[in-house]
């Protein structure tokens, strides 16, 4: 099933499912009660499939990225937050201000939360996976080193518009049976397999879950492989994950841009 969230060509924003170019609206995301008559979709914008209460980054979670660049893997998620601001829609601009150097795409594979996670076990964990959808883990990669007393993970992936998520949500995936492909300007830079995860998704939900609570919404993106590298004012990034779709943004100069 695909869950969409869209500005509607009148102006309504809606969250239902989405099929052959009609949008059923739902009382909420995951609810069977529908919100009004089905739409189609002709005119319409994606946005962000959710609005995050909170978006989690993962470091280092792909065997082949940690045999590269001799790292341990990692028993434990090795996260980071992004901040809401970071949150872009499908097809947003993204502005790179002047002073913040390079930036690199990560294309990710995001898991969407479903139900209240707390301290779960392996089948709670599970079942608290709602679906999955593509994220851009945009990264500051000069501001993340700039201090060499600090790492600053918070200010290098949390400047406004760092965090495409979309353009939909899928759920009943299998995510071993998929990669991710990133694209700039239509020329390929990632395509690696999900299957190669250190730690998968309801393991990342489950450990998470033992340090914060997780509720509806929250996004956690599960890492980025190999190929991520800097990206300019002027190029187009796509991630795409068969079964998703392609999550597109355009990179241009100047200040923050502000997001739907």
């Amino acid at each position: 099933m695909i869950w969409a969230r869209m500005q509607m060509a009148d102006g309504r924003i809606l969250t239902g499912v989405l099929e052959d170019g009609i949008l059923a609206p739902r009382t909420g995301l995951g609810a069977s009660e529908p919100a009004g008559a089905p739409v189609a979709i002709e005119g319409a914008r994606f946005l962000s499939p959710v609005v995050p209460r909170r978006f989690i980054g993962l470091w280092n979670n792909f065997h082949v990225a940690a045999e590269r660049n001799g790292w341990a893997r990692p028993t434990h998620p090795l996260y980071f937050l992004k901040a809401p601001e970071s949150v872009a829609d499908p097809d947003a601009e993204v502005a790179i201000a002047p002073e913040v150097g390079r930036v690199i795409f990560e294309g990710e594979l995001g898991i969407v939360i479903g139900q209240r996670c707390h301290r779960a076990d392996a089948t709670t964990a599970e079942a608290a996976i709602f679906g999955y959808t593509c994220v851009n883990d945009l990264t500051a990669l000069d501001v993340l080193f700039s201090d060499p007393s600090f790492a600053q993970w918070t200010r290098a992936k949390g400047m406004a518009g760092f965090g495409p998520i979309g353009p939909v949500i899928a759920t009943g995936l299998d995510w071993r049976a998929l990669g991710v492909c990133t694209l700039v300007n239509g020329r390929e830079r990632q395509a690696y397999p999900l299957s190669d995860m250190i730690l998968p998704p309801a393991e990342i939900v489950r450990l998470i879950s033992h340090d914060m609570t997780l509720e509806p919404g929250d996004v956690i993106a599960c890492g980025t492989s190999i190929g991520a590298r800097p990206v300019r004012a002027g190029e187009r990034v796509e991630v795409v994950i068969e079964g998703i779709g392609a999550l597109g943004v355009t990179m241009v100069e100047g200040e923050p841009l502000a997001q739907g």
